[in-house]
């Protein structure tokens, strides 16, 4: 079954004192590209999310977003008193030996001084981060239900355009016998002409000959296509990411579909062929966001 590299997921992670909402959102990419934005005092744990992302996204323009709510009195920050205490004293003999008689304001200044407020940035709870982490798991597995939606969609339409494919080059045959009539019509007048002619050159007539009736023939082509189109379809029942490996087996199809096409010398036959162009085309953009 074919997966998306389209996804979203959410999840809400209710602490003691704060809510967390984690976010993923995911579009097609060539390989992994992970970026993140996490509250500072989650950073020691990014390459632990990036490595759970890696594991169950595998491929795609992945981002993950974790906002942070402080729901409780929750206050990090505490005021610096030792060094409060040496702005002040520092202040007070300035003001007496310039004879500034109102301190009142002394306080107000020094609060106002670099570094009077500390942060006291407490270890990360691992108990506190289990519940975090069970709710990106939770979020993860939304992006990955998503994607096999978004997959199962886009199967049914590819498998729709390869037996149409499939189809328009069982129709080839219906002209094949006219065309051939009209080509055998042309040998023999051009033959009737070289006949005639005083320079005729039997010998480099008959390479010619078996040039043009090589370049004609599109047995080959046939059956080279009918065979990708098998493939294909097998290779979508697969439970394994195929995206890579069809987009190479559609790049053949459409070499086998041009060929077809140069050698048709035949309206009808380029009409089916131009039809199983646009087929492909569609597949191919289809198979741009297949993981």
């Amino acid at each position: 079954m074919l997966v998306s590299m389209t996804g979203f997921g959410k999840a809400v992670c209710e602490l003691a004192n704060k809510k967390l909402t984690i976010e993923i959102k995911s579009l097609n990419s060539k390989q992994l590209d992970v970026n993140s934005r996490m509250p500072g005092y989650y950073r020691e744990k990014e390459l632990e999310v990036r490595n759970l992302i890696s594991k169950r996204l595998e491929r795609g323009k992945v981002d993950f977003s974790m906002y942070a709510e402080v729901s409780g009195t929750e206050n990090n920050s505490v005021i610096n008193t030792d060094l409060v205490k040496a702005y002040y004293q520092q202040l007070q003999t300035l003001s007496g030996e310039l004879g500034i008689d109102n301190q009142s304001e002394l306080l107000s200044i020094v609060m106002r001084m670099p570094d009077t407020l500390k942060t006291e940035r407490e270890e990360l709870d691992e108990q506190e981060w289990e519940s975090v982490l069970e709710s990106i798991e939770n979020a993860l597995s939304d992006v990955v239900k998503y994607r096999s939606q978004e997959g199962a969609a886009l199967e049914k339409d590819i498998r729709i355009r390869i037996e149409k494919i499939a189809d328009l080059l069982s129709q080839v045959k219906d002209f094949e016998k006219e065309r051939m009539a009209r080509v055998k019509l042309r040998l023999r007048q051009n033959l009737k002409e070289l006949s005639e002619s005083e320079e005729f050159d039997e010998n480099r007539f008959e390479q010619e000959l078996i040039f043009y009736l090589e370049k004609l023939d599109v047995t080959e082509e046939k059956v080279r296509l009918a065979h990708h189109c098998e493939y294909f379809l097998k290779n979508m029942d697969k439970e394994e990411p195929v995206g890579k490996k069809l987009g190479f087996i559609s790049q053949e199809m459409g070499r086998e579909i041009n060929t077809l096409g140069s050698k048709a010398n035949d309206s009808d036959m380029q009409k089916l062929v131009i039809k199983m162009k646009n087929e492909l085309e569609k597949i191919k953009e289809q198979l741009l966001n297949v993981l």
